[in-house]
């Protein structure tokens, strides 16, 4: 089956137009996906990426395809991991005939596909994942569709490392300034606890640890519920938690 160069030029567009904090990144992934499997003329297409350091179908326009994948990931073998391994395209033209990965096509055949195209994302000259089509048909992608279905995917990896950078980086700054938020909330509750029992900053810290480690509860907790008392009224004292 040709490749639909109209698909190709509409998801070429559409990808250059993305602002990666318009949507999160699974949300980004999808749209990709939905692209990539009109590009290349697919029944179905699901994402490899690393997911907490283990590859997992990331997103998918099929319930079917993680349930294929899962094959693969369980024994290690299937076209899905060797593109992303290798930064190689692999086909499988008919699944029922394929002795190269037998228990991925096995799998795949069991959910009527019948051929499928595993592509490389590459970014920086690293992969970053595979972008996996699925057919219904045998011989379904032909050596055109791998061209434009390379074209798609290395526009697709430079948006999806671009989007996982900008969430990672978002993610880190949230975690800093919650950490900033946490160091100031304990620094406050020190210098109440130095006033309230006329000991110094270690001392105060050292109060707060311990009434952490009895209550089994964090010490920026702890340090809150202290700040906190300093809105009662005036005539309460603060005390040691």
């Amino acid at each position: 089956m040709p490749a639909n160069s109209e698909s190709l030029s509409k998801g070429l567009d559409a990808m250059s137009r993305f602002f990666v904090g318009d949507a999160n990144l699974r949300e980004t992934l999808h749209q990709v996906s939905e692209l990539a499997c009109e590009a290349v003329g697919a029944d179905m297409v699901g994402i490899t990426m690393l997911v907490e350091g283990r590859p997992r179908t990331a997103v998918f326009t099929d319930e079917a395809a993680p349930e294929i994948d899962a094959a693969q990931y369980s024994t290690g073998i299937g076209p899905c991991l060797d593109a992303f391994r290798n930064q190689q395209v692999f086909r499988i033209e008919d699944m029922e005939k394929d002795e190269q990965w037998v228990a991925f096509s096995e799998a795949a055949a069991a959910k009527g596909i019948k051929s499928s195209m595993s592509l490389p994302l590459i970014a920086r000259h690293e992969g970053i994942g595979a972008l996996n089509s699925y057919s219904r048909t045998r011989d379904n992608f032909s050596d055109d569709d791998v061209a434009v279905g390379l074209q798609f995917a290395s526009h697709a990896a430079i948006v999806l490392a671009n989007a996982q950078a900008y969430w990672d980086a978002r993610q880190l700054g949230e975690d800093l300034a919650e950490a900033m938020k946490s160091r100031a909330t304990i620094e406050q509750a020190k210098g109440i606890l130095m006033g309230a029992q006329r000991c110094g900053a270690d001392e105060a810290f050292n109060i707060l640890v311990r009434a952490s480690q009895r209550e089994n509860r964090k010490l920026r907790d702890m340090a809150a519920d202290i700040v906190s008392k300093t809105t009662t009224p005036k005539d309460s004292k603060p005390t040691a938690p």
